[in-house]
C-alpha cells in the first residue's frame, strides 16, 4: 500500500512539474507572444488572375505592376523586426474583394495597404492616393466605380455584397459609415505616401482624394489605395513597367508606412512628461487673465521620444510651427509659442483634436522650464 501511494505521488509530482515546465515556457517564451507586439501590415496587390486590371502602353498590365511592387514593400517591411507583413495575394491569381478585406479583418491588422495603376484615354499622368469617404465629385465616382467593378467577376457577389451596385452612387456613399471611424489615421497615411511620391520620386501629384472603393470599406482599420500612376501615359506606363520604377514605388511606399508607424510612436507622452502633466494642471476655480505674461512663454508638448523627426506638418497630421528640442537621448515635439494664455488653449485643444490627446500645457521662462500652475496662481 506504502508503494501504491509513493507511486501516485511520485507520478502527479512528475505531471506537476511538466505542467509548470510547460506553463512556464509559454510565458517565458518572446517567440510564442512576438505577434501580440507585432504591428500588422495587410498589403493588396490589386487585381489578378482572370482580372487584368488596366493595360497600359506595351500592353503591361495593372496587375503584375501592383504584384511586384506589393512583395517588395513587404520585403523590406520584413526586415523590421516588429512589422508583421500579410500578403491578400503573393501570386497571379483572382481574389475577390471581400476575401481581401476578411484576410486583413481576420488578422487583426494595423493598416491595410491596396497597390493599383491608373489608366486614361489622354496622356493624364501623377500618383494619387485614396481612402474611404464621402467627399466625391462626379469624377472621383467613375474613378471608385471602375475598381469597384471587379466584383462583377466574383461568384455570388449579390450575395457578399448584399446587394451592392458598383454602379449606383447611393450604395458607394453607403459605403462609409463603417470606416469613419479610421478616416482621420487613413488620411494621415495616405498623405505621407503622396508626399513620398512628389518629392522623391518626382511623380505629379494628384493629392489625397476620397471615394467609395469596396476593398478599403471591407476592412476595419486605418486603409488606402494607392494609384501609383498612369499605364496608359507612355513615359509612366515605361517607368512603371521596369524594374527600377517598381523598386522606386516600393522604397517610396515603405518610407510612408514607416513614417505613420513613427507617428504612432510619438503620440504618447513619456513617463517623465505624466509628472510634468500632474504637476502643471491648473486650478479649474483659478480665474486665467486674458492679458499676456510678458516674462512668459507658453507652449503645448504633443509628443515626446528617442525619434528625431523633420518638424513638417506631415510629420504631425497637418499641425504647423513644431519646435523639436533635444534633452537628453531623447526629443520633446512642441506646438507654437505664446505669452498668451488663451491662445495657447486654443492650440492645446487643436491638438487633441488632431489625436494627440495627452497634449499638454508647459512654461517658460528665461529659458528655462517652469511650473503652469504657479504662473495661473500669480495672475
Amino acid at each position: 500500500m506504502n508503494s501504491q501511494l509513493f507511486y501516485k505521488i511520485k507520478i502527479r509530482t512528475k505531471f506537476i512539474l511538466i505542467f509548470v515546465f510547460f506553463v512556464a515556457m509559454i510565458f517565458n517564451n518572446s517567440e510564442g507572444f512576438a505577434q501580440k507586439n507585432d504591428f500588422v501590415v495587410v498589403l493588396d496587390a490589386g487585381h489578378g488572375g482572370k482580372d487584368p486590371g488596366k493595360v497600359g502602353y506595351k500592353n503591361v498590365k495593372e496587375k503584375d505592376i501592383a504584384l511586384s511592387i506589393v512583395l517588395q514593400v513587404g520585403k523590406l517591411l520584413e526586415k523590421q523586426g516588429n512589422i508583421k507583413v500579410i500578403f491578400t495575394r503573393k501570386t497571379d491569381v483572382f481574389v475577390n474583394l471581400w476575401e481581401r478585406g476578411r484576410i486583413a479583418n481576420k488578422a487583426d491588422a494595423d493598416l491595410f495597404v491596396s497597390v493599383h495603376c491608373n489608366a486614361h484615354n489622354t496622356q493624364a499622368s501623377g500618383a494619387e492616393t485614396w481612402v474611404l469617404g464621402t467627399h466625391a465629385n462626379s469624377q472621383n465616382f467613375e474613378v471608385a466605380k471602375a475598381e469597384n467593378s471587379v466584383i462583377l467577376l466574383e461568384d455570388n457577389y449579390k450575395a457578399n455584397y448584399k446587394g451592392f451596385d458598383p454602379n449606383s452612387l447611393e450604395s458607394v456613399i453607403g459605403l462609409t459609415l463603417m470606416q469613419e471611424e479610421y478616416l482621420d489615421q487613413s488620411i494621415q497615411l495616405a498623405s505621407l505616401i503622396q508626399d513620398g511620391f512628389s518629392t522623391k520620386l518626382a511623380r505629379k501629384d494628384r493629392g489625397v482624394k476620397q471615394a467609395g472603393f469596396v476593398v478599403l470599406h471591407q476592412t476595419y482599420m486605418p486603409s488606402i489605395l494607392i494609384e501609383t500612376g498612369f499605364i496608359t501615359n507612355v513615359n509612366e506606363g515605361i517607368y512603371l513597367g521596369s524594374k527600377v520604377g517598381q523598386q522606386k514605388f516600393s522604397e517610396s511606399i515603405y518610407d510612408g508606412i514607416i513614417k505613420y508607424i513613427q507617428q504612432l510612436n510619438l503620440n504618447s507622452v513619456e513617463k517623465d512628461d505624466i509628472v510634468i502633466l500632474n504637476n502643471n494642471l491648473e486650478d479649474k476655480n483659478t480665474i486665467v487673465n486674458e492679458e499676456s505674461f510678458n516674462d512668459v512663454l507658453f507652449k503645448v508638448q504633443i509628443a515626446s521620444g528617442s525619434r528625431k523627426l523633420e518638424t513638417k506638418s506631415y510629420n504631425f497630421k497637418g499641425l504647423k510651427n513644431i519646435d523639436r528640442v533635444k534633452i537628453g537621448n531623447s526629443y520633446k515635439y512642441y506646438l507654437g509659442k505664446t505669452s498668451n494664455y488663451s491662445e495657447i488653449k486654443e492650440l492645446q485643444n487643436l491638438a487633441k483634436t488632431k489625436g494627440y490627446t495627452s497634449a499638454f500645457i508647459v512654461a517658460f521662462k528665461n529659458g528655462e522650464k517652469i511650473s503652469v500652475q504657479d504662473v495661473l496662481k500669480k495672475s
